[in-house]
């Protein structure tokens, strides 16, 4: 591969990938789910836990900047029957989302209701997203600018938000904390009241956020094509969180003053920009024209996305070759340092957008695409599994931490506590089904399913392999 990238590339892309429907949608159904400060607790927690995986990935991944770093991490201070486990979880989850975020995209530009079949949409964006990927890597990082705009409209959201809160609508109806008090700052899980009922309900946010931020950790894959991976992966994976906290956090805020969790459109389950808190909000004010152009944000979103999670998924498969955990073929590049193999192979799994051209199939997807959060969360855990061993091997061979390229804040520390956060997470994923009368066998198998395969494929690896 070629060492084209530099910092700004690598932030762009690592941001590109996780600012998706995941903030403009998906934060609606968090705040359903919490209230305004249990959707505002649960990301500023969950964002201590990002941090805590960006320091222990950041301290291997300048040390070792090589193709594939999750799975060799796993490899080589673990087991490689761990690293295979990991790899292959870790390409499903990014695989899979090409064909979600494809899908949430024909679903936003039928805003506009204009005359063509989901099916050509879907054909127009798999294809302009894979022929991005067939180019360099260094045109890749320049398209990457698409994140700008991304990041454009997050920051003109907030303003709108906070002048809408403060009464610069068009009714100049003072909001503040409104909301906070009428329905409240907390809702109760199963309507259970008293502090239970809202630690719940905090918790179900919690694990919710941590889908949001899955992606964060991108910046390392793309460390052996970085022109000065030593110089360039921290200062990127410290301005990715930072920036990446900052919209989060912000964005969970202003949402919670300005729309209240008991809006029935939060979890009208259109997908397009009318089950926006955003466009919620906007509506509420009366402002007519702005909903058109949030869509608009949208799709960009979801567009870039699919083309960062075929980038990164890529880069997964092609280092799982090259740690013979693959086929030998998508080893194979072409001139230019694109591994073309492990791009088509990674392309494939995303052809299943066409699924939800029907109804049943549609639903079937939707399934598969739940179970890949589940991975982007095992793999995270697996980092922070490497990263223990990996400062045992320092003590034993009497390696100062100090002589490390890049020394995380809080280390060892931080990294014992965002591995049991995380084993928390995975463990609780799907509390909700065990509660009385909330029993269903495919929500439970939905939360829990990725266990079982994780486990199948170290035990395939240790058995067959």
């Amino acid at each position: 591969m070629k060492k084209k990238l530099k910092q700004r590339h690598l932030s762009m892309m690592a941001i590109g990938g996780t600012i998706g429907t995941g903030l403009f949608l998906g934060m609606g159904s968090s705040l359903n789910a919490g209230g305004p400060v249990g959707l505002l607790i649960g990301y500023i927690l969950m964002g201590t836990v990002v941090y805590g995986v960006q320091c222990t990935l950041g301290e291997m991944v300048t040390m070792y900047p090589v193709s594939g770093p999750l799975a060799h991490f796993a490899t080589r201070f673990v087991d490689p029957a761990l690293g295979f486990a990991v790899g292959w979880n870790y390409w499903y989850s990014f695989s899979i989302c090409i064909g979600a975020e494809t899908k949430a995209a024909t679903i936003i530009v039928q805003y506009w209701k204009m005359p063509v079949h989901a099916g050509v949409w879907i054909t127009l964006f798999l294809t302009t997203s894979c022929s991005i990927n067939f180019f360099g890597v260094r045109f890749y990082g320049e398209v990457g600018g698409l994140t700008g705009i991304k990041i454009l409209s997050v920051v003109v959201l907030l303003i709108i938000g906070i002048v809408l809160d403060v009464g610069g609508g068009p009714s100049h109806e003072r909001i503040g904390l409104k909301y906070w008090k009428d329905p409240g700052p907390f809702r109760q899980f199963n309507d259970i009241v008293g502090p239970t009922g809202k630690f719940l309900a905090l918790w179900s946010v919690f694990t919710q956020a941590a889908y949001s931020f899955i992606g964060t950790e991108t910046v390392a894959l793309a460390a052996a094509e970085a022109s000065n991976p030593r110089k360039s992966v921290p200062k990127a994976l410290s301005s990715v969180f930072y920036r990446i906290l900052f919209f989060y956090v912000l964005s969970a805020l202003v949402i919670g003053l300005l729309v209240p969790y008991n809006d029935p459109r939060l979890l009208n389950g259109t997908g397009d920009a009318s089950s926006s808190p955003f466009v919620i909000a906007i509506n509420r004010a009366g402002i007519k024209i702005l909903p058109d152009i949030i869509n608009t944000f949208i799709l960009i979103s979801a567009y870039s996305a699919a083309s960062s999670q075929l980038y990164s998924g890529t880069r997964v498969l092609h280092g799982l070759a090259m740690e013979n955990m693959a086929p030998k073929i998508l080893k194979r590049c072409t001139k230019s340092g694109v591994p073309l193999p492990a791009t088509l192979f990674t392309l494939v799994p995303g052809l299943l957008a066409y699924m939800n051209l029907s109804h049943k199939a549609g639903a079937c997807f939707n399934w598969l695409v739940n179970l890949s959060a589940m991975s982007g969360l095992l793999t995270w855990w697996a980092i922070c599994f490497s990263h223990i061993r990996f400062q045992k091997a320092m003590k034993a061979q009497d390696v100062s931490r100090e002589s490390l390229p890049f020394v995380g804040p809080l280390q060892p520390y931080m990294t014992y506590y965002t591995f049991i956060a995380l084993t928390l997470i995975i463990i609780t994923n799907g509390f909700h089904t065990f509660w009385p009368n909330n029993w269903s066998w495919s929500s439970f198998i939905a939360a829990y399913i990725t266990l079982p395969i994780f486990i199948g494929s170290y035990a395939f690896w240790l058995v067959i392999l």
